[in-house]
């Protein structure tokens, strides 16, 4: 019995301990998850417009590359008003889904930066100067918003980074407190259920 008692200890005070070093992980705080979630409206806000511009010159050649911009800007949007409500939702698969969208905005943006570009230097060579003009404004404004949006998504990264290194510290914490609870009962002759 009192080997019993030692091992229920032992089992209390690991739990204790499972659960302080729990809080002691590094995971994003609600603080720099709503940083983040700053940045992303900031720079949604700024890439909006460009869609618009993108679709008045690029007409219904851009329409399509447009119309695919728009949902992954509302996505992040939706994202981003999911977030505000519970920001620790970005500690789990939704931050990496978050992370991704960024991602795939600012692969966007570069698409409309190279396809302007390209527009652009094709009017030029017909001697339409104006139009050409206007496409290589939308295309700087493209790469300085592509910019913006790699760095938010560096952000992002290192946040879901150290959530994601908090879950294997949490996870490896776990399995040795199990195998030192299992090694303690396996000494003490009690088989353990699995």
């Amino acid at each position: 019995m009192p080997l019993f008692r030692c091992g229920l200890y032992f089992l209390v005070l690991s739990c204790l301990s499972f659960v302080c070093r729990a809080q002691e992980t590094n995971f994003p705080t609600d603080d720099e998850i709503k940083l983040l979630l700053t940045q992303t409206e900031r720079a949604v806000g700024q890439y909006k417009p460009l869609l618009d511009q993108e679709e008045s010159l690029f007409g219904e050649k851009g329409k399509e590359a447009v119309a695919k911009n728009r949902e992954v800007v509302q996505g992040l949007e939706t994202a981003i008003k999911a977030l505000r409500k519970n920001p620790q939702a970005f500690n789990s698969e939704l931050g990496f889904a978050f992370f991704e969208s960024i991602d795939d905005a600012d692969r966007n943006i570069l698409l409309c930066a190279s396809g302007a570009s390209a527009e652009a230097i094709a009017l030029m060579l017909d001697g339409k100067t104006a139009k050409a003009r206007s496409l290589a404004q939308l295309s700087q404004s493209c790469m300085d918003m592509s910019s913006l949006l790699y760095t938010v998504g560096e952000n992002a990264g290192v946040l879901y980074a150290r959530f994601v290194a908090g879950e294997r510290a949490l996870a490896k914490h776990a399995f040795d407190t199990a195998q030192k609870c299992a090694d303690i009962l396996k000494k003490s002759g009690i088989k353990p259920n699995k």
